[in-house]
């Protein structure tokens, strides 16, 4: 998809990977409609600021509505969570927001991409996809079930025209990570790679090393993987 020229909506653009996107969207020659619950916190200049909050069924119609010349969705906003085994509201609250919210925006946007030409949804998904990181399995499982809707809607939307892509980093520094002692990437060079990967008909944007080793053990038994996870962490 070409960047330049389109009309894009980015969720929670008002921080971390998603203010990244909108800004390189906006330097690569689109126009962008940068959401964000607060609208007040998103300060890019040349974007349009909408309010949305993606678990509120409500404001994702309106944004629809709104944003009618949309020809490329951006699912990046998210939330963490804990432990599957821990407190329920949080493992509800990641699954509301990570997955049926990014499935709310996605079922929306649909009808006004057909309109437009059929373009592009981008859902930014996570290692986590294809791991467990320890205390965030309920992050983990919201992500891998964005993983499986990315590849679902990738199926159902190829009727209308519209393209599909997942995105899969490991620690980016952002608020979200701001409490883990791990090596962090740049969430600049997280926006770059997945816009270089859009332009590119990329069906999966595998962002980092860690990433693409997380990958590469989904074939081998898991146990491996974790054990080698144990062995990474220790090093840290």
């Amino acid at each position: 998809m070409d960047i330049h020229g389109a009309t894009a909506l980015v969720t929670g653009a008002n921080r971390g990977i998603g203010r990244h996107l909108a800004a390189q969207l906006a330097e690569r020659g689109a126009k962008v409609y940068a959401t964000a619950r607060r609208p007040g916190a998103v300060d890019l200049d040349g974007v349009e600021v909408l309010a949305l909050d993606i678990a509120d069924p409500d404001a994702v119609t309106a944004a629809a509505r709104v944003a009618g010349d949309v020809d490329l969705l951006v699912n990046n906003a998210g939330i963490g969570g804990g432990a599957l085994l821990g407190d329920l509201r949080a493992v509800r609250a990641a699954l509301d927001v990570n997955f049926w919210g990014t499935l709310s925006m996605a079922r929306a946007f649909a009808p006004v991409l057909a309109a437009n030409g059929g373009g592009a949804i981008v859902n930014i998904a996570s290692s986590a996809s294809w791991f467990v990181f320890p205390g965030s399995s309920a992050y983990a499982v919201s992500k891998a079930a964005v993983w499986s809707m990315s590849n679902a809607l990738r199926q159902e939307l190829a009727g209308q025209g519209t393209f599909v892509t997942s995105v899969h980093l490991g620690a980016a520094d952002t608020d979200m990570m701001k409490d883990y002692d791990v090596p962090k990437m740049d969430p600049a060079e997280v926006a770059l790679r997945t816009l270089d990967g859009v332009e590119a008909g990329a069906a999966e944007v595998v962002v980092d090393a860690f990433t693409q080793l997380v990958k590469a053990s989904l074939s081998k038994d898991p146990r491996e993987f974790d054990r080698q996870l144990e062995r990474l962490l220790d090093d840290q």
